[in-house]
C-alpha cells in the first residue's frame, strides 16, 4: 500500500499497535487538506520514539485515530548545540528557527540583547516552525525553543562546560572565522550567539564568557545568514539537515 508523502508530528507516546488520537486541526488537515482515508498509510514522529508508519483507523471532520505499525526509523538526536540569535523582523525570525532546526540545532534560544529590534517574540509561533521544519526535512528530534531571555542574565548564569562562539561583527580582523574556531576547540557542548544587526554593546562584550571568539563579518552581515552560515560552519555531525 502507497505511503502519503507527508509527515506528521504528534505529542503522543509510539509503539506497535498504539493508537494516535488526533486534534481537530490535525483531523481537518489529514482528511480535509490532504484528503487521506481509513486505511491510508503515513510516517509520524513524537521526537521521541523515532519515526512510525502509521495507518488511518478513524476519519472525521474534528477527530480522528491513527494506529502505529511499525517503526522506520529510529530517534536521531542532534549533537548538544544550541542556537542564541537576536530577534529580528516578525519573518525572519520564523526563518531562523526554521533553518536551526533543519540544520540540527538542539536549542534554540532567543536573546534580549540592548540592540535588538524586537523585544517579543511568540514562543508557540516559533515551536510550531520548528515542529514544521523537522516534518519536512526528515528529522525525528524537534529542538525545544526557549523563552526569549536577556542576555545579561544568560551570561550571568552560563554553564562552565558549555563553550560559547560569541559572533561579533566589531570583531573583524581580530578573530578566526567560525570554522577554524570549532576546528581548533573540538568537539563538546556548544553554543552559537549571533548578535543583533546593531551588534553588541561594549557592555555586554565586556561580560562575555571566556570562550572562543568568533567575527560574523567574514561569515555573513544578515543576522539571518549569519545564524545558517555559524551553524553550517561547525566540523561534520554537529549541525546536519537531518
Amino acid at each position: 500500500m502507497a505511503v502519503a508523502k507527508i509527515r506528521l508530528f504528534l505529542e503522543h507516546p509510539m509503539g506497535g499497535g498504539q493508537t494516535l488520537p488526533l486534534t481537530k486541526e490535525q483531523a481537518h488537515y489529514l482528511f480535509g487538506v490532504m484528503r487521506l482515508a481509513v486505511g491510508d498509510r503515513l510516517p509520524v514522529f513524537n521526537g521521541q520514539d523515532g519515526e512510525w508508519l502509521a495507518e488511518v483507523a478513524e476519519a472525521g471532520k474534528r477527530a480522528g485515530t491513527l494506529v502505529c505499525l511499525e517503526q522506520t526509523a529510529p530517534l536521531r538526536l542532534p549533537p548538544d548545540l544550541w542556537l542564541l540569535f537576536a530577534p529580528i523582523k516578525k519573518e525572519r525570525t520564523d526563518f531562523i528557527t526554521e533553518k536551526a532546526a533543519e540544520l540540527g540545532a538542539a536549542r534554540i534560544v532567543p536573546v534580549q540583547t540592548e540592540f535588538t529590534n524586537s523585544g517579543r517574540v511568540n514562543r508557540d509561533r516559533l515551536q510550531a516552525h520548528a515542529v514544521e521544519a523537522a516534518e519536512q526535512c526528515g528529522g525525528t528530534h524537534v529542538p525545544e525553543v526557549a523563552e526569549l531571555a536577556r542576555l545579561g542574565d544568560l551570561l550571568a548564569d552560563w554553564p562552565e562546560e558549555r563553550q560559547i562562539m560569541f559572533c561579533d561583527e566589531a570583531l573583524t580582523g581580530g578573530t578566526l572565522p567560525a570554522r577554524e574556531v570549532l576546528a581548533k576547540a573540538g568537539r563538546g557542548p556548544w553554543a552559537v550567539l549571533i548578535g543583533p544587526e546593531g551588534g553588541f554593546s561594549e557592555a555586554e562584550r565586556a561580560r562575555r564568557p571566556s570562550s572562543s571568539d568568533s567575527s560574523s563579518a567574514p561569515i555573513a552581515t544578515a543576522t539571518d545568514t549569519a545564524t545558517r552560515r555559524s551553524a553550517a560552519a561547525s566540523p561534520p555531525g554537529t549541525c546536519r539537515k537531518a
